[in-house]
């Protein structure tokens, strides 16, 4: 790879507070960044419109996946925009991530067509949001709130942004400075949370009520393992959307 870069170097820059980016789709070289300002997402307090709530819970007009096709969702968030900071060494360098375990996809689709999602890396408690892509009608929201709903469920405490965009805000991104960020980041990267863990980690408690009246499995309890419920991650935002208060 280019610059001498390997997949270990990645993860040791995000561990730092840094991550990389390119000038544009060709460009070939990467740049480092750690802003003085950073964007966060909130995870337990995401604020989540109240017709995209709808939509999700009632409408559910796409299917969900997680980690199923990451390549192609890095790929259209490459391809999708006339800009972009991701040129062929980054995809190259995160799907090896991927492969590894350390990068993550939620894949959005019609049918048998891949309409949105969104990617990240997960490193302890901490999980780095880098790109999304919606080619129809809310197709990449719909995947950020999956997302946040399983990181809400695995106990993540931090979801990185990056930058404030009009289109994070409302969801409800936030700015903070570099110090601030680096003393929250190391507090994320020591503790452990695991994306693909099953069960409940999530600080939140009371839920159970919440799980009988929707009629969902109790925490922790599995809704069978080739069921499409459990393979969708929908138990996971169904109870996050009910316990969630931030809407509008």
């Amino acid at each position: 790879m280019m610059d001498g870069l390997t997949p270990d170097i990645i993860l040791q820059a995000y561990r730092a507070g840094i991550f990389p980016m390119a000038a544009h789709r060709h460009d070939t070289e990467i740049r480092w960044y750690d802003p003085p300002q950073r964007g966060l997402l909130p995870i337990a307090d995401l604020h989540v419109p109240k017709r995209l709530r709808r939509t999700i819970l009632k409408e559910r007009p796409y299917r969900i996946t997680f980690d199923m096709d990451f390549k192609g969702v890095i790929r259209r968030c490459a391809d999708i925009r006339p800009e972009t900071w991701i040129n062929d060494e980054i995809i190259a360098l995160y799907t090896a991530l991927h492969r590894r375990g350390h990068a993550h996809s939620v894949e959005t689709w019609h049918d048998d067509q891949l309409v949105g999602g969104v990617y990240g890396i997960a490193i302890g408690g901490a999980f780095f949001g880098e790109s999304m892509f919606s080619s129809t009608t809310a197709a990449s929201k719909i995947a950020l709130v999956y997302l946040v709903a399983r990181l809400w469920r695995r106990g993540f405490e931090l979801l990185d942004a990056q930058f404030v965009n009009d289109h994070l805000l409302q969801f409800g991104v936030y700015e903070i400075p570099r110090d601030e960020y680096h003393r929250r980041l190391q507090k994320a990267l020591a503790k452990k949370a695991d994306f693909n863990q099953s069960g409940f980690l999530a600080g939140t408690g009371g839920l159970t009520g919440l799980t009988e009246t929707a009629g969902l499995p109790s925490i922790g309890a599995s809704s069978g393992a080739f069921s499409e419920e459990n393979f969708s991650g929908f138990d996971d935002v169904a109870l996050f959307l009910q316990s969630n208060t931030q809407i509008s």
